[in-house]
């Protein structure tokens, strides 16, 4: 909502300073979110006279002016036809800028004779598109003044951010009655004089039964014998300020009283008209060409006004061309309707036609002021554009708006921390426009018509605080003061997005699918791709035939996104997401997984490093590490060859705490389903299932850190076991075998061949060995050897390899 200084000073009576006002619209609650100084750009522009202008004595079309800048005289060369002796004229000065065109004057030599600064037309100062000429001044323009002063260009121009709910303050008056309401001045009265009307209305207006839901009331209003010219310059002036075109001075008006009393008008073309208008919702099918001139297709329920032609005008969001005014109009019907704000809202974004009326109305006007704004647009037409008024006609009736709301001053304290005395509240509830009445222990407020907003007690406070100043509320803390606050979150809390944090440093990217997918995937009754899902999770209204069913697993949905990427040339994709999916639709289905997939090689092709191809082991390590983030005991959980069936069969595993609890699935895609995605090279993925991980014990704090002074030692082992052991049963055997000492065990080696039995493989490990309390002897390190050998033996059946 944009205004003027000037033009708000039109409604309030006050004497506060532009920084005092903008301050207070912005403390409570219309945000000034910008001022535009339009006098600064024109600053440098003053008035002055000519006092002779005498042919140029080398060009026909050029005159030689002495000009009166005020302080000087100076000679001008210019082309104006209308420069002449005596006129008053804009003057710009050598280094000024030309606001159109950007140029910077300097001292130049015109045909010979020399020029300093230059006599502006309007076109040049942006005023306007003429430049036929150059502006002439009024004759009472003091020589030597800022000619921005004198025709009013240096008034400031707010930008006000108004909220959805205060559609009463998308009228320059309404932003005024909240400066009065704040203390800001007093509120001009509005003066609405009923004009009688000389003759009956030759247009009648009739509502459909139907349509009185969405256009319960329609003022119209003939006016005969009109001059439909260009606007005066004062409301031209008012419209530019603003970014509004002016048009002609019919449409002006209604323009005017949309942005000044937030009052939406209309204006047909009589003679253009087709009978009577009747207000209707649409068929389906109809079309309008409207002002913008653009056709549009209505849809059903749509409210069309329509007359013997056809559809004229669509209501509360735009007219049609067919019955506009142009300068040929002699009589002209205005229009002032209510329209309802949902209707209107659904009508213009169906058909993406944006308007000032559409904006207003689907907010929500002043039901109680129809009968004003069109004796005030009477008014306007008339003293601009002459003629005869008719009666007025009124189809429908005011709609029922009248509501009072009872505010006890207590809640004002109570709800807001301030203590407002009461004949404040009474004051800032009256200056509103409320008619408020005391009784014992609460005030009776009857609400204004224009504040639809206002429901309960609760906003009447909102109201009270807003305009008595937020400031005034005290800073209270939210807890005792020197009182340490407690752990926003827990351990168990943080989980999720510790392991987000731990994927994304092991360089996956975190995705964010739908939480959809198609039956092709995971079908329902018949298998999909990677299986069936529960006939619960089919999706009864999907949002596209795509996406029919509840992801029973995050990975399809990873690898078609990795599928898309390597369509569009990045083969090599590294994805995570972390989310719900589903078992079932029951509650207890639901379950959070952090799920991701690699495809294609681990690195770019180099020179020194070609890259591998991903594998079963890039997953488990993913895997591991989401599990670690979220307070595993990696160190106690198994790894089993038993992963679901969208894993390669002997090339997954499924990580377990326990014979029971499944924490997490990792493997290589089967290659069945990279094939059928078109996925070229081998998939990994895992699944962790962070549900299912124990709670993170609390602690009072973090361990202490316990650095030992000795050296550590390192000692290498080999075990012949058979094929069936898993490696991660000899690694944990040895590390169990002594757990003060025993820091790391690694696998370095799988061997199978010559010189392994069959049936059986070789497995060596680096045992790490820290001493904490003395420098181990070689007998220390001989015993805890043994210990080791004998621990993997008696756990594994292995033996160590001689």
């Amino acid at each position: 909502m944009k205004t003027t200084l000037s033009w708000l000073k039109q409604h309030l009576e006050t004497d506060a300073d532009l920084a005092t006002l903008t301050r207070t619209l912005t403390m409570f609650g219309l945000e000034v979110d910008n001022i535009e100084d339009r006098g600064a750009a024109l600053a440098p522009f003053k008035v002055a006279y000519v006092v002779s202008a005498e042919q140029h004595p080398n060009a026909d079309k050029l005159k030689l002016c002495k000009v009166d800048t005020g302080s000087e005289t100076i000679q001008v060369v210019c082309g104006a036809p209308n420069a002449r002796a005596g006129l008053k004229v804009v003057f710009a000065p050598s280094g000024s800028t030309i606001p159109r065109t950007g140029l910077v004057l300097k001292p130049s030599e015109i045909r010979g004779v020399k020029s300093n600064g230059m006599m502006c037309s309007a076109y040049e100062m942006g005023l306007s598109e003429d430049h036929e000429g150059i502006i002439e001044l009024p004759a009472e323009a003091p020589v030597g003044e800022p000619f921005a002063a004198v025709l009013g260009l240096d008034d400031p121009l707010l930008d006000i951010k108004i909220t959805p709910n205060r559609a009463d303050c998308l009228g320059v008056r309404g932003i005024a009655r909240d400066l009065a309401a704040a203390g800001l001045g007093t509120l001009k009265p509005l003066a609405v004089e009923k004009i009688p009307g000389r003759f009956p209305s030759p247009v009648k207006i009739h509502i459909a039964g139907e349509a009185l839901k969405d256009c319960p009331m329609f003022v119209g209003r003939v006016i005969r014998g009109v001059r439909n010219g260009p606007s005066p310059a004062w409301l031209q002036e008012r419209l530019t300020s603003i970014g509004l075109r002016p048009i002609s001075a019919l449409v002006d008006i209604t323009n005017y009283m949309t942005f000044d009393v937030n009052r939406p008008l209309h204006v047909f073309d009589v003679a253009k008209v087709k009978g009577d208008l009747t207000v209707h919702p649409a068929k389906g099918g109809e079309t309008l060409l409207a002002l913008n001139g653009k056709e549009y297709a209505l849809e059903p329920g749509m409210v069309a006004i329509s007359d013997a032609s056809g559809v004229v005008s669509l209501g509360g969001v735009m007219g049609g061309e067919t019955t506009g005014c142009d300068e040929g109009t002699v009589d002209v019907l205005i229009e002032a309707a209510l329209f309802d704000p949902t209707r209107t809202a659904e009508t213009g974004r169906r058909l993406s036609v944006q308007s000032d009326a559409r904006y207003r109305f689907e907010r929500g006007v002043d039901p109680a002021f129809v009968r004003d704004g069109i004796e005030i647009a009477t008014k306007l037409v008339l003293e601009l554009c002459g003629g005869e008024p008719g009666e007025v006609t009124v189809t429908g009736a005011e709609p029922h708006w009248q509501r009072t709301v009872t505010l006890r001053p207590e809640r004002v304290e109570t709800l807001g921390a301030v203590t407002v005395p009461d004949q404040d509240i009474a004051r800032i509830l009256s200056h509103l426009g409320c008619s408020v009445a005391k009784a014992s222990d609460h005030f009776a407020v009857s609400l204004p018509s224009w504040r639809a907003d206002i429901e309960g007690e609760a906003d009447l406070v909102e109201e009270v605080l807003r305009l008595h100043g937020y400031d005034h509320i005290p800073a209270v803390p939210l807890r005792p003061v020197g009182a340490l606050p407690g752990q926003a979150v827990d351990a168990n809390q943080r989980r999720a997005g510790l392991v987000r944090r731990t994927l994304a440093e092991r360089g996956l990217h975190e995705a964010v699918t739908y939480s959809f997918m198609s039956s092709a995937l995971f079908g329902i009754g018949n298998a999909g791709l990677f299986g069936t899902a529960d006939a619960s999770l089919a999706v009864a209204n999907p949002i596209s035939s795509d996406l029919d069913v509840m992801r029973p697993s995050i990975l399809p949905n990873l690898l078609t996104a990795a599928q898309r990427n390597a369509d569009r040339g990045y083969g090599d994709a590294a994805l995570f997401e972390l989310g719900p999916q589903y078992r079932d639709d029951t509650p207890e289905g639901q379950a959070l997984v952090a799920a991701g997939i690699r495809h294609g090689r681990t690195a770019r092709k180099l020179w020194r490093n070609a890259g591998a191809p991903v594998d079963a082991f890039d997953a488990k390590a993913d895997a591991l590490a989401a599990l670690a983030a979220a307070g595993a005991p990696v160190e106690n959980l198994q790894v089993t060859a038993d992963p679901p069936g969208w894993y390669h069969p002997g090339r997954g595993g499924s990580i377990r705490l326990g014979p029971k609890t499944v924490l997490a699935h990792f493997g290589e895609i089967h290659p069945r389903l990279v094939t059928a995605l078109g996925l070229k090279g081998p998939a990994v993925g895992f699944e962790v299932y962070l549900d299912a991980v124990p709670p993170v014990k609390a602690q009072k704090g973090r361990p202490l850190l316990k650095l030992s002074p000795f050296q550590p030692i390192e000692r290498d082992f080999a075990f012949l076991v058979d094929q069936t052991v898993p490696a991660e049963a000899v690694l944990r055997a040895a590390r169990g075998a002594d757990k003060k000492l025993v820091t790391e065990v690694r696998l370095f080696d799988v061997y199978t061949g010559q010189g392994v039995p069959e049936g059986k493989k070789s497995l060596a490990l680096t045992v790490t060995l820290q001493p904490v309390e003395a420098t181990l002897t070689d007998e220390a390190i001989e015993a805890v050897s043994k210990t080791i050998v004998a621990q993997v033996t008696k756990l594994t059946g292995a033996v160590l390899r001689g």
